[in-house]
């Protein structure tokens, strides 16, 4: 089916964003919200977008309006009744989602395609809200999604291959990269991500290093950003919340870090609140090291050591995980961390499969082993990379790992 019109549900940071990239491949959209001052919000990001591409002469100021005519703004379903996408950026709650699908149903044709933007939530139990269930899929772009590239294609159980056919060429036609990944708590990226961003939120508890001396190490690992960086970009909240849905999924080796629920309580979310792990503007980090004098004594942990490799291989055991458990290919997983996290290592964009290769998959095996004896079992090896280990597949240096290499 190919796709003349969009409409975007949610006019957000993300539905605005999602909605300025479908006007920039030449298609319009029709984006709803359910208060004006979030349409005007959703508006001005889109303005904002491509005011800079003015700014930097990438883009004339009449070729921008041209781009602004094709959105329509709106309060109500007006519009929907001849798109062929919808993507819902409502809030990460079940119950909302479910009821914007169910609304969607009596307004849109039969052939429209639901898409939800969701980061983690089950698009089986979507679409099971649906009487269309073949025809919902979850299509996750990454913030900002007007500069990254990577968008996660999610099939739920009963989604049809042809809906994620037309997905996979309407995200191309958007001049993104579509990876299409197996329904699973989190999908790819963030199941990834999070255990990374744990154990360095561990560390920090721990007393092991300070935020910044965390943050330097991983930049100079190889990372765009470090992981407290990060977090206080995309919100302590969303962190706290897609944590404890993966804790709930996955259990131990999700195991929360204590600091992150204890700062959003204070109400440190972030670069969006002035603080989060960091102080921006005139508020410090006070509080944070405040929090973590009282969880050192809290944990009693007086030998709590930071390294690297202590964040990087849950995050290569987690993606061993994936491979074992179907969710996607080996290329997919690295090309997904590439374009979606902005994976380097020694200086080579590079994804944590082909690093894992680069180390050498028994020095993974016996660091994660290692890890386990002194921090617990979180750090417990994959049955695939022990596997790989015992066959004498050890990555670059055996001519075989998760890769196969010419000698």
């Amino acid at each position: 089916m190919y796709i003349f019109k969009a409409g975007v549900i949610g006019a957000g940071t993300m539905g605005g964003e999602i909605a300025q990239v479908i006007t920039y491949s030449g298609m319009p959209v029709v984006m709803k919200d359910i208060d004006q001052k979030m349409l005007d919000t959703g508006m001005d990001k889109i303005r904002s977008i491509y005011q800079r591409r003015v700014d930097k002469a990438k883009m004339s100021a009449s070729d921008m309006q041209s781009k602004l005519d094709l959105v329509t703004a709106t309060l109500t379903y007006d519009g929907f009744e001849d798109v062929d996408i919808v993507i819902e950026a409502v809030p990460e709650v079940m119950s909302v989602k479910k009821r914007v699908l169910q609304e969607l149903e009596g307004v849109c044709p039969e052939a429209t395609i639901f898409a939800s933007n969701t980061s983690a939530l089950s698009i089986s139990e979507m679409a099971a809200a649906t009487k269309k269930p073949h025809k919902i899929v979850g299509m996750h772009f990454f913030n900002p999604a007007h500069v990254m590239k990577l968008v996660e294609i999610i099939p739920g159980l009963d989604t049809s291959q042809e809906t994620v056919d037309d997905v996979v060429m309407f995200t191309e036609s958007l001049r993104k990269l579509p990876v299409v990944v197996q329904e699973c708590p989190g999908f790819l990226v963030n199941r990834l991500l999070m255990p990374y961003l744990n154990e360095a939120t561990m560390c920090l508890e721990e007393g092991a290093a300070s935020a910044s001396e965390i943050d330097e190490a991983m930049v100079k690992w190889g990372w765009p950003m470090g992981p407290f960086t990060l977090m206080d970009m995309l919100g302590l909240d969303v962190c706290v919340h897609v944590g404890d849905y993966l804790t709930e999924e996955y259990g131990e080796r999700m195991e929360s870090a204590l600091l992150l629920p204890k700062l959003v309580e204070r109400g440190r979310l972030g670069e969006k609140s002035a603080a989060g792990f960091y102080g921006y503007g005139d508020q410090s980090d006070e509080p944070t090291l405040a929090l973590i004098d009282e969880i050192k004594v809290q944990k009693g942990i007086a030998d709590s050591k930071f390294s690297p490799e202590r964040l990087i291989y849950p995050l290569i055991n987690e993606a061993t995980l994936c491979v074992q458990e179907h969710i996607a290919s080996v290329n997919d997983i690295d090309m997904a961390m590439i374009a979606g996290a902005g994976m380097t290592y020694s200086g080579e964009r590079m994804g944590p499969l082909a690093v894992a290769d680069m180390i050498g998959l028994e020095e993974v095996l016996e660091g994660l082993k290692a890890l386990a004896a002194t921090y617990g079992p979180r750090f417990r090896p994959s049955r695939l990379l022990k596997l790989k280990a015992r066959a004498g597949h050890l990555g670059k240096k055996a001519g075989k790992g998760f890769y196969e290499y010419t000698q």
